[in-house]
Protein backbone atom coordinates (compact mmCIF):
# COMPACT_ATOMS: atom_id res chain seq x y z
CA UNK A 1 0.00 0.00 0.00
CA UNK A 2 1.29 3.72 -0.82
CA UNK A 3 0.98 6.53 1.19
CA UNK A 4 0.77 9.88 0.49
CA UNK A 5 0.69 13.22 2.33
CA UNK A 6 1.36 16.45 1.23
CA UNK A 7 2.57 20.12 2.86
CA UNK A 8 2.88 23.63 2.04
CA UNK A 9 6.49 24.72 1.09
CA UNK A 10 6.95 27.18 4.56
CA UNK A 11 4.56 28.46 7.27
CA UNK A 12 5.02 31.73 9.37
CA UNK A 13 3.03 32.38 12.37
CA UNK A 14 3.57 35.07 14.83
CA UNK A 15 2.23 38.69 15.97
CA UNK A 16 4.04 40.99 13.50
CA UNK A 17 4.23 38.70 10.71
CA UNK A 18 3.74 40.93 7.96
CA UNK A 19 6.84 42.18 8.49
CA UNK A 20 8.87 39.33 6.62
CA UNK A 21 6.66 39.62 3.77
CA UNK A 22 8.79 40.75 1.36
CA UNK A 23 11.25 38.58 2.06
CA UNK A 24 9.19 35.57 2.06
CA UNK A 25 7.81 36.81 -1.39
CA UNK A 26 10.87 37.93 -3.07
CA UNK A 27 12.35 33.89 -2.49
CA UNK A 28 9.63 33.03 -4.81
CA UNK A 29 9.72 35.40 -7.38
CA UNK A 30 10.16 38.69 -9.11
CA UNK A 31 6.86 40.55 -9.54
CA UNK A 32 4.20 40.00 -7.59
CA UNK A 33 0.54 40.51 -8.35
CA UNK A 34 -1.47 41.06 -4.77
CA UNK A 35 -5.09 39.58 -4.57
CA UNK A 36 -6.34 41.43 -2.32
CA UNK A 37 -9.94 41.34 -0.74
CA UNK A 38 -11.51 44.61 0.35
CA UNK A 39 -10.84 44.58 3.80
CA UNK A 40 -7.17 44.48 3.18
CA UNK A 41 -7.15 47.16 0.67
CA UNK A 42 -8.95 49.49 3.22
CA UNK A 43 -7.42 48.71 6.23
CA UNK A 44 -4.06 46.62 5.77
CA UNK A 45 -2.09 48.04 2.93
CA UNK A 46 0.26 50.51 4.81
CA UNK A 47 1.63 47.07 6.93
CA UNK A 48 1.91 45.61 3.61
CA UNK A 49 3.52 48.18 1.93
CA UNK A 50 5.69 48.48 4.76
CA UNK A 51 6.21 44.26 5.18
CA UNK A 52 6.90 44.71 1.23
CA UNK A 53 9.46 47.62 1.47
CA UNK A 54 11.77 47.42 -1.70
CA UNK A 55 12.32 43.48 -2.04
CA UNK A 56 10.69 42.89 -5.64
CA UNK A 57 7.98 44.97 -7.28
CA UNK A 58 4.37 44.22 -6.87
CA UNK A 59 0.64 45.10 -8.46
CA UNK A 60 -2.54 45.15 -5.82
CA UNK A 61 -5.92 44.17 -7.07
CA UNK A 62 -9.01 44.08 -5.70
CA UNK A 63 -10.46 40.28 -5.89
CA UNK A 64 -13.99 40.26 -7.10
CA UNK A 65 -16.23 38.31 -3.97
CA UNK A 66 -16.13 34.53 -5.69
CA UNK A 67 -13.94 32.08 -6.12
CA UNK A 68 -15.18 31.23 -9.56
CA UNK A 69 -13.75 29.41 -12.91
CA UNK A 70 -14.98 33.34 -14.41
CA UNK A 71 -12.74 35.02 -11.36
CA UNK A 72 -9.87 32.99 -11.90
CA UNK A 73 -9.69 33.70 -15.53
CA UNK A 74 -10.31 37.77 -15.15
CA UNK A 75 -7.03 37.48 -12.87
CA UNK A 76 -5.01 35.33 -14.61
CA UNK A 77 -5.22 38.02 -17.75
CA UNK A 78 -3.98 40.72 -14.92
CA UNK A 79 -1.37 38.87 -14.11
CA UNK A 80 0.16 38.08 -17.17
CA UNK A 81 -0.56 41.79 -18.08
CA UNK A 82 1.78 43.27 -15.06
CA UNK A 83 4.03 40.30 -15.64
CA UNK A 84 3.93 38.72 -12.27
CA UNK A 85 5.72 35.58 -11.27
CA UNK A 86 4.57 35.63 -7.65
CA UNK A 87 0.65 35.32 -6.97
CA UNK A 88 0.05 36.96 -3.20
CA UNK A 89 -3.22 35.93 -1.61
CA UNK A 90 -4.05 38.04 0.81
CA UNK A 91 -7.95 37.93 2.84
CA UNK A 92 -10.26 35.54 3.68
CA UNK A 93 -10.90 31.87 2.29
CA UNK A 94 -12.14 32.47 -1.07
CA UNK A 95 -9.65 35.01 -1.79
CA UNK A 96 -7.01 32.56 -1.33
CA UNK A 97 -8.40 29.46 -3.23
CA UNK A 98 -8.16 32.08 -6.24
CA UNK A 99 -5.05 32.91 -5.33
CA UNK A 100 -3.98 29.38 -5.35
CA UNK A 101 -6.00 28.58 -8.80
CA UNK A 102 -4.55 31.70 -10.71
CA UNK A 103 -1.10 30.37 -9.42
CA UNK A 104 -1.74 26.66 -11.12
CA UNK A 105 -3.12 28.53 -14.18
CA UNK A 106 -0.66 30.76 -14.88
CA UNK A 107 2.40 28.29 -13.63
CA UNK A 108 3.35 30.81 -10.90
CA UNK A 109 4.52 30.64 -7.59
CA UNK A 110 2.27 31.11 -4.47
CA UNK A 111 2.12 33.12 -1.57
CA UNK A 112 -0.93 32.96 0.86
CA UNK A 113 -1.52 35.51 3.55
CA UNK A 114 -4.85 34.83 5.37
CA UNK A 115 -6.82 37.83 7.42
CA UNK A 116 -8.93 34.92 9.36
CA UNK A 117 -8.12 31.66 10.82
CA UNK A 118 -11.82 30.75 9.60
CA UNK A 119 -10.83 28.13 7.43
CA UNK A 120 -8.27 25.36 6.50
CA UNK A 121 -7.65 26.82 2.98
CA UNK A 122 -4.81 28.49 3.38
CA UNK A 123 -2.31 25.46 3.62
CA UNK A 124 -3.80 23.25 1.14
CA UNK A 125 -3.37 21.72 -2.53
CA UNK A 126 -6.83 23.10 -3.32
CA UNK A 127 -9.28 25.64 -4.74
CA UNK A 128 -13.02 25.23 -3.58
CA UNK A 129 -14.91 26.39 -7.42
CA UNK A 130 -18.17 28.26 -6.52
CA UNK A 131 -20.46 29.15 -9.31
CA UNK A 132 -21.16 32.87 -9.65
CA UNK A 133 -24.14 33.13 -7.31
CA UNK A 134 -21.90 31.19 -4.19
CA UNK A 135 -23.51 27.34 -4.82
CA UNK A 136 -20.78 24.55 -4.91
CA UNK A 137 -19.29 23.53 -8.09
CA UNK A 138 -16.23 21.34 -7.91
CA UNK A 139 -12.84 21.25 -6.13
CA UNK A 140 -9.99 21.94 -7.68
CA UNK A 141 -7.18 19.54 -7.05
CA UNK A 142 -3.47 21.16 -7.06
CA UNK A 143 0.10 19.80 -7.95
CA UNK A 144 1.62 21.56 -4.73
CA UNK A 145 0.62 23.68 -1.97
CA UNK A 146 1.18 26.81 -1.79
CA UNK A 147 5.10 27.62 -1.66
CA UNK A 148 4.88 30.46 1.45
CA UNK A 149 1.80 30.79 4.31
CA UNK A 150 2.00 33.73 5.95
CA UNK A 151 -0.09 34.31 9.45
CA UNK A 152 -0.05 37.40 11.28
CA UNK A 153 -1.66 36.29 14.64
CA UNK A 154 -2.38 40.09 15.21
CA UNK A 155 -3.98 40.95 12.15
CA UNK A 156 -6.28 37.41 12.80
CA UNK A 157 -7.52 39.03 16.33
CA UNK A 158 -9.16 41.99 14.40
CA UNK A 159 -11.25 40.25 12.97
CA UNK A 160 -15.02 39.32 14.15
CA UNK A 161 -14.81 36.65 16.90
CA UNK A 162 -17.09 34.81 14.53
CA UNK A 163 -14.66 33.79 12.05
CA UNK A 164 -12.20 32.34 14.20
CA UNK A 165 -14.94 30.13 16.04
CA UNK A 166 -16.18 29.04 12.69
CA UNK A 167 -12.48 27.94 11.76
CA UNK A 168 -12.79 26.29 14.86
CA UNK A 169 -15.94 24.45 13.21
CA UNK A 170 -13.69 23.55 9.84
CA UNK A 171 -10.92 22.23 12.04
CA UNK A 172 -13.07 19.94 14.27
CA UNK A 173 -13.83 18.12 11.57
CA UNK A 174 -10.59 17.32 10.63
CA UNK A 175 -9.99 14.42 13.28
CA UNK A 176 -13.23 12.92 12.92
CA UNK A 177 -13.16 12.73 8.92
CA UNK A 178 -9.59 11.47 8.97
CA UNK A 179 -10.51 8.62 11.35
CA UNK A 180 -13.27 7.52 9.22
CA UNK A 181 -10.80 7.58 6.40
CA UNK A 182 -8.70 5.62 8.25
CA UNK A 183 -11.40 2.86 9.51
CA UNK A 184 -12.36 2.26 5.50
CA UNK A 185 -9.55 3.21 3.77
CA UNK A 186 -10.63 5.99 2.31
CA UNK A 187 -8.45 8.43 -0.40
CA UNK A 188 -6.88 11.76 0.85
CA UNK A 189 -6.92 14.36 -1.23
CA UNK A 190 -4.26 13.36 -3.28
CA UNK A 191 -6.08 10.24 -3.96
CA UNK A 192 -4.10 7.57 -1.73
CA UNK A 193 -4.26 6.43 1.38
CA UNK A 194 -2.61 9.10 4.33
CA UNK A 195 0.17 7.83 6.82
CA UNK A 196 0.24 7.65 10.17
CA UNK A 197 1.67 11.34 9.94
CA UNK A 198 -1.61 12.49 8.90
CA UNK A 199 -3.78 11.19 11.33
CA UNK A 200 -1.44 12.00 14.21
CA UNK A 201 -1.22 15.39 12.92
CA UNK A 202 -5.38 15.45 12.96
CA UNK A 203 -5.59 14.18 16.34
CA UNK A 204 -3.23 16.96 17.52
CA UNK A 205 -5.85 19.14 15.80
CA UNK A 206 -8.74 17.70 17.74
CA UNK A 207 -7.23 18.01 21.50
CA UNK A 208 -5.38 21.44 20.76
CA UNK A 209 -9.32 22.28 20.04
CA UNK A 210 -10.83 20.84 23.09
CA UNK A 211 -7.92 22.44 25.12
CA UNK A 212 -7.75 25.88 23.96
CA UNK A 213 -10.59 26.90 21.77
CA UNK A 214 -13.01 28.76 24.67
CA UNK A 215 -9.96 30.23 26.09
CA UNK A 216 -8.49 31.51 22.11
CA UNK A 217 -12.06 32.65 22.32
CA UNK A 218 -12.05 34.84 25.21
CA UNK A 219 -8.48 36.28 23.25
CA UNK A 220 -10.05 37.00 20.22
CA UNK A 221 -13.07 38.74 22.17
CA UNK A 222 -10.65 41.07 24.32
CA UNK A 223 -8.67 41.75 20.64
CA UNK A 224 -5.43 40.13 22.49
CA UNK A 225 -2.59 37.62 21.26
CA UNK A 226 -2.21 34.76 23.79
CA UNK A 227 -0.54 31.64 23.46
CA UNK A 228 -4.09 30.30 23.26
CA UNK A 229 -4.90 32.14 20.25
CA UNK A 230 -2.02 31.22 18.51
CA UNK A 231 -2.67 27.34 19.32
CA UNK A 232 -5.81 27.62 17.51
CA UNK A 233 -4.59 30.05 14.94
CA UNK A 234 -2.63 26.96 14.59
CA UNK A 235 -4.52 24.60 14.87
CA UNK A 236 -7.12 26.04 12.60
CA UNK A 237 -4.77 26.43 9.56
CA UNK A 238 -2.15 24.15 10.00
CA UNK A 239 -3.16 21.24 11.34
CA UNK A 240 -6.34 21.24 10.07
CA UNK A 241 -5.16 21.60 6.54
CA UNK A 242 -2.28 18.61 6.87
CA UNK A 243 -4.51 16.77 8.51
CA UNK A 244 -7.96 17.04 6.10
CA UNK A 245 -5.84 17.18 3.15
CA UNK A 246 -3.05 13.58 4.03
CA UNK A 247 -5.83 12.43 6.56
CA UNK A 248 -8.98 12.79 3.87
CA UNK A 249 -12.18 13.99 4.53
CA UNK A 250 -15.85 12.55 4.94
CA UNK A 251 -19.53 13.26 5.80
CA UNK A 252 -18.84 16.98 7.40
CA UNK A 253 -17.96 18.19 4.05
CA UNK A 254 -20.51 16.33 1.84
CA UNK A 255 -23.02 17.79 4.03
CA UNK A 256 -21.21 21.02 3.92
CA UNK A 257 -21.22 20.94 0.01
CA UNK A 258 -24.85 19.65 0.03
CA UNK A 259 -26.21 22.65 2.32
CA UNK A 260 -24.87 25.03 -0.31
CA UNK A 261 -27.70 24.13 -2.54
CA UNK A 262 -29.92 25.78 -0.43
CA UNK A 263 -29.57 29.53 -0.87
CA UNK A 264 -31.17 30.34 2.68
CA UNK A 265 -27.58 28.96 3.69
CA UNK A 266 -25.13 31.11 2.41
CA UNK A 267 -25.19 34.09 4.98
CA UNK A 268 -23.24 30.99 6.94
CA UNK A 269 -19.61 30.62 7.00
CA UNK A 270 -18.30 27.58 5.62
CA UNK A 271 -17.13 26.58 8.98
CA UNK A 272 -20.82 26.80 10.80
CA UNK A 273 -22.48 24.50 8.11
CA UNK A 274 -19.53 22.09 8.69
CA UNK A 275 -20.16 21.98 12.00
CA UNK A 276 -23.76 20.75 11.61
CA UNK A 277 -22.56 18.20 9.45
CA UNK A 278 -20.04 17.27 11.86
CA UNK A 279 -23.49 17.16 14.26
CA UNK A 280 -25.45 15.16 11.84
CA UNK A 281 -21.70 12.55 10.44
CA UNK A 282 -22.42 11.64 14.42
CA UNK A 283 -25.49 10.16 13.86
CA UNK A 284 -25.38 8.71 9.75
CA UNK A 285 -22.25 6.84 11.47
CA UNK A 286 -24.15 5.25 14.39
CA UNK A 287 -21.60 6.96 17.14
CA UNK A 288 -21.03 6.48 21.09
CA UNK A 289 -23.24 8.79 23.04
CA UNK A 290 -20.18 10.14 25.01
CA UNK A 291 -18.38 11.21 21.66
CA UNK A 292 -21.71 12.94 20.19
CA UNK A 293 -21.86 14.65 24.01
CA UNK A 294 -18.19 15.65 23.01
CA UNK A 295 -19.36 17.07 19.75
CA UNK A 296 -22.33 19.06 21.41
CA UNK A 297 -20.64 20.37 24.11
CA UNK A 298 -17.23 22.19 22.39
CA UNK A 299 -19.81 23.06 20.03
CA UNK A 300 -21.76 24.77 22.30
CA UNK A 301 -18.75 26.29 24.11
CA UNK A 302 -17.77 28.30 21.18
CA UNK A 303 -20.85 29.62 20.18
CA UNK A 304 -20.65 27.05 17.00
CA UNK A 305 -24.14 26.23 15.18
CA UNK A 306 -26.18 23.53 16.47
CA UNK A 307 -29.59 23.79 15.09
CA UNK A 308 -30.40 24.03 11.39
CA UNK A 309 -32.44 27.56 12.57
CA UNK A 310 -28.85 28.59 13.56
CA UNK A 311 -27.37 28.73 9.84
CA UNK A 312 -30.81 29.86 8.55
CA UNK A 313 -32.51 26.56 7.83
CA UNK A 314 -34.91 26.68 10.59
CA UNK A 315 -37.89 26.53 8.18
CA UNK A 316 -36.84 24.76 4.90
CA UNK A 317 -39.24 21.52 4.30
CA UNK A 318 -37.91 18.15 3.95
CA UNK A 319 -38.39 18.28 0.70
CA UNK A 320 -35.68 21.23 0.80
CA UNK A 321 -33.50 19.47 3.56
CA UNK A 322 -33.94 16.34 0.84
CA UNK A 323 -32.27 18.33 -1.97
CA UNK A 324 -29.41 18.88 0.35
CA UNK A 325 -28.91 15.76 1.44
CA UNK A 326 -28.95 13.87 -2.36
CA UNK A 327 -26.59 16.94 -3.17
CA UNK A 328 -24.38 15.45 -0.47
CA UNK A 329 -24.13 11.76 -1.40
CA UNK A 330 -23.30 12.43 -5.28
CA UNK A 331 -21.24 10.25 -6.66
CA UNK A 332 -17.73 11.17 -6.12
CA UNK A 333 -18.08 12.87 -2.82
CA UNK A 334 -16.43 12.71 0.70
CA UNK A 335 -19.27 11.03 2.00
CA UNK A 336 -18.75 7.65 0.74
CA UNK A 337 -15.68 7.51 3.02
CA UNK A 338 -17.77 6.66 5.79
CA UNK A 339 -17.91 3.37 7.09
CA UNK A 340 -21.76 3.21 7.10
CA UNK A 341 -24.54 2.84 3.94
CA UNK A 342 -24.56 6.14 2.46
CA UNK A 343 -28.32 7.77 0.85
CA UNK A 344 -29.57 10.85 0.44
CA UNK A 345 -32.42 9.42 2.89
CA UNK A 346 -30.24 7.97 5.52
CA UNK A 347 -28.46 11.54 5.64
CA UNK A 348 -32.01 13.38 5.77
CA UNK A 349 -32.43 11.71 9.07
CA UNK A 350 -28.82 12.47 10.39
CA UNK A 351 -29.96 16.01 9.78
CA UNK A 352 -33.36 15.85 11.42
CA UNK A 353 -31.81 13.98 14.07
CA UNK A 354 -28.79 16.16 14.96
CA UNK A 355 -31.32 19.14 14.60
CA UNK A 356 -33.33 17.44 17.12
CA UNK A 357 -30.73 17.19 19.71
CA UNK A 358 -29.52 20.40 19.14
CA UNK A 359 -33.25 21.97 20.01
CA UNK A 360 -33.19 19.79 23.37
CA UNK A 361 -29.88 21.53 24.41
CA UNK A 362 -31.13 24.81 23.65
CA UNK A 363 -34.66 24.57 25.49
CA UNK A 364 -33.04 22.66 28.39
CA UNK A 365 -30.33 25.81 28.88
CA UNK A 366 -33.65 28.14 28.65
Amino acid sequence: MITTAIFPGRYVQGAGALAVLGEETARQGRKALLICDPFVLEHLMPEIETGLGQHLPWVPVRFGGECSDEEVARLKTQAEKDGADVIVGIGGGKTLDTAKAVAYALGARTVIVPTLASTDAPCSALSVIYQPDGSFKRYLVLPHNPDVVLVDTGVIVRAPVRLLVAGMGDAFATWFEADHCRATRGSNMTGRQGPLTAYALARLCHETLLEYGPLAKLSAEQGVVTPALEHIVEANTLLSGLGFESGGLAAAHAIHNGLTALPESHHAWHGEKVAIGIQAMMFLADQKPELIETVFDFSEAVGLPTTLADIGLGKVTGEQLLIAAAAACVPGETIHNEPTEITPQRVLAALKVADAEGRRRKALRG
